[in-house]
């Protein structure tokens, strides 16, 4: 039987067995396989890694894992350009757009609402959501392990918490979006930008008080939906300003 050594780091480690959080573990092989097969078989998608480091060397997924080697996994490194050590995955996404999972559906919202392009639908397959990702070059969000172990997904992450407001600000502090955000540039429902419109052209679909104390609206071109300043939108303001916290980042209480 060969044997490698191999160490997670940093969140990686979340989704191993305890016994090899944090630590050099001995990996036994009958027959050599890639290092991508590797890294799954102990629990990690690969769509979280982002560098692989054998006996020092940089190495890419299809590496074929010998016996001896030593091998260090790291995460994904979204904000910074570590190209010139690796090839991993094309280079680094210069603008963050997604695809959400049919589970996601309040996260999917709350990114539309922060200005972020965000596909979504509730009959979303496996099969097609893995293709979107690839096609679109999108990050695949999920809470689904075995979907971001799929082949043709590139560009992925596995949202570690349940409750949506905490996964809006896992994703935001995760790919370090808070300065990108374009708040109310989207619509929620459609992931559509939304345009300016007269009040006079909408005037037949808006209740007297609307009409009466608001001026600005927007339009979504897709399914028509109005969108003006009033109390929904000043709650929603509310809502952002709680999880982005100003020269802090971003808040996770």
């Amino acid at each position: 039987m060969k044997r490698a050594e191999v160490r997670f780091y940093s969140e990686l480690n979340e989704f191993l067995a305890p016994q090899r959080r944090g630590r050099t573990t001995p990996y036994a092989f009958a027959v050599s396989g890639s290092v991508k097969d590797l890294i799954e078989a102990l629990g990690v998608p690969h769509t979280e890694v982002d560098l692989i480091l054998v006996n020092g060397e940089s190495v890419d997924f299809s590496y074929r894992v010998k016996n001896g080697d030593r091998i260090s996994v790291f995460p994904q490194f979204e904000t910074m350009d570590i190209s010139p050590l690796v090839r991993l995955r094309p280079q680094p996404l210069r603008e963050s757009r997604f695809v959400a999972d049919a589970h996601l559906g309040r996260l999917a919202a709350y990114l539309r609402m922060a200005g972020f392009d965000t596909a979504y639908r509730r009959d979303y397959a496996d099969e097609e959501l893995a293709n979107i990702s690839a096609k679109e070059k999108r990050i695949l969000l999920t809470r689904d392990r075995g979907l971001l172990k799929r082949n043709r997904v590139t560009r992925g992450y596995c949202v570690r918490t349940t409750n949506p407001r905490d996964q809006f600000a896992e994703v935001l502090q995760r790919f370090d979006l808070s300065r990108a955000v374009t708040p109310f540039q989207r619509c929620v429902r459609c992931n559509e930008l939304l345009v300016p419109t007269h009040k006079e052209l909408i005037s037949d679909r808006l209740q007297p008080e609307t009409k009466q104390h608001y001026e600005e609206f927007t339009r979504c071109p897709a399914c028509n939906r109005i969108y003006w300043k009033g109390s929904h939108y000043r709650r929603m303001k509310r809502f952002l300003e709680s999880v982005i916290v100003p020269e802090r980042g971003v808040s996770r209480g």
